[in-house]
């Protein structure tokens, strides 16, 4: 195989919202209560909903800007990358960067729609959930047939209204859906009780895998709170690593052993530790816990049911025999400050040496394809969604990176930025994180 013959589908890269979202899809009485973009007097923008101004409207929005400018915090959207929030750009960019697909998490509503957790109206906060994968699934999704891979926000408030939606979703051909790494540290039930059971009833029935995406807990791992902003970097996949933990010694599987769920933006280079902590774990406290995992070992329960993916990784693609090699998968994690966009073919082909073209068409794109149920091929026909007929098709479109100076109001301290997570950092680079 050669780089130009590799077909690339991300299953994690970000959209960030663009002013228009939810009109035309709300019932009449809730339009005027609907969240909508404002300009502040300092010249920057922020989402305002429920009497709370979100200030994150482009949390880590930076790709196409120098590397000197990746520690500035996106204010406006004069400040992006069209290919953020414009579909047709979005496009293009895939284009250039040799991408056939991508599945987009969300950006100022949050991972999995905490903005929404905490309405009072739950009325209401369903119609704005309701609107919102209707929006990503017609117009961000839809506008592309083949091009990306639709994800839906649940209702975090009820299973019951989770499962109906994913039901509903299911019906628009939807099959995936961002849910928390920890619910319990949103102040909801933890994935350990039966509580969230009706949610994966509903995602077994229709073939929905949630992705527990770093960063969807609202929390941050923290050394000391004078600790550098690369600690925070170094540490972001860790959260994963805890909700890795918390899959394989809870019920869901044993209970639902048909469910799939997926550990987005989280790397594999750390899951032969893991694999073999768990299995080793499991062989001393077993005799006084007596746990009974059906006769399996812990490392097979992770390894049939949790997807994982990686960016930059690798050492995790050398180890690949340590691991299911048919759940890996690859992300660009575009507009963010990790992404490989617009080299992404060559950053990813530089792990393949030596690795089979069968592995390499797993990782890149065959095991997305089956996870999500996704097939770009009913709309492009195989040979047009290579790297390198993708790239011919975008010759032209300019990826040079485009300076954007400092961000409006930013005469002060230079803003720091934390990987993709639910908070936004302040001036000292300590993380300030949003209610959950």
């Amino acid at each position: 195989m050669d780089i130009d013959d590799m077909i690339l589908v991300s299953v994690d890269d970000h959209v960030i919202e663009p002013p228009h979202l939810f009109e035309g899809r709300l019932p009449a009485k809730y339009v005027d209560v609907a969240p909508r973009l404002t300009t502040r007097p300092d010249g920057t923008m922020a989402w305002l909903y429920d009497g709370n101004e979100i200030p994150n409207v482009a949390l880590n929005a930076v790709a196409g800007r120098p590397k000197d400018e990746l520690g500035y915090e996106p204010t406006t959207f004069e400040e992006l990358r069209p290919g953020c929030y414009d579909i047709h750009s979005r496009i293009k960019d895939m284009d250039a960067n040799g991408v056939v697909g991508s599945m987009a998490f969300p950006s100022f509503v949050r991972f999995c729609g905490q903005i929404f957790l905490h309405t009072k109206d739950r009325d209401q906060a369903t119609a704005m959930v309701q609107a919102y994968n209707d929006w990503h699934i017609d117009e961000w999704c839809g506008t592309y047939p083949g091009r990306h891979l639709p994800l839906a926000l649940p209702m975090l408030w009820d299973p019951h209204a989770t499962a109906a939606e994913v039901r509903r979703v299911a019906g628009k051909g939807c099959h995936a859906l961002t849910f928390s790494a920890s619910p319990f540290a949103l102040g909801q039930p933890s994935i350990h009780t039966d509580y969230w059971d009706p949610v994966w009833e509903a995602c077994v029935e229709t073939g929905t895998v949630p992705c527990m995406h770093l960063g969807s807990s609202s929390t941050q791992p923290v050394t000391s709170p004078d600790a550098a902003i690369e600690v925070l970097h170094t540490l972001s996949p860790i959260g994963l690593f805890s909700t890795a933990a918390d899959l394989v010694w809870s019920p869901i599987f044993h209970k639902f052993p048909d469910l799939t769920i997926a550990l987005s933006e989280g790397g594999i280079g750390w899951i032969p530790y893991f694999l073999d902590r768990i299995d080793d774990v499991y062989s001393y406290t077993r005799h006084f816990t007596h746990t009974d995992l059906g006769g399996r070992q812990p490392s097979e329960i992770f390894n049939e049911h949790v997807i994982v993916c990686f960016v930059k990784d690798p050492s995790g693609v050398e180890m690949r025999h340590h691991m299911n090699i048919d759940n890996i998968t690859w992300e660009c994690d575009y507009p963010h400050s990790t992404t490989t966009w617009p080299n992404a073919p060559e950053t990813v082909w530089k792990y393949f040496d030596g690795v089979p073209d069968e592995h390499i068409d797993k990782i890149t794109h065959l095991n997305a394809m089956r996870h999500f149920q996704y097939d770009p091929f009913a709309h492009i026909p195989l040979e047009q969604a290579t790297v390198g007929a993708l790239r011919k098709k975008a010759e032209g479109w300019d990826v040079t990176p485009k300076s954007k100076g400092r961000p409006k109001a930013a005469d002060g301290p230079r803003e720091k930025i934390t990987v993709a997570s639910s908070g936004s950092m302040n001036a000292s680079g300590r993380t300030k994180m949003l209610d959950a």
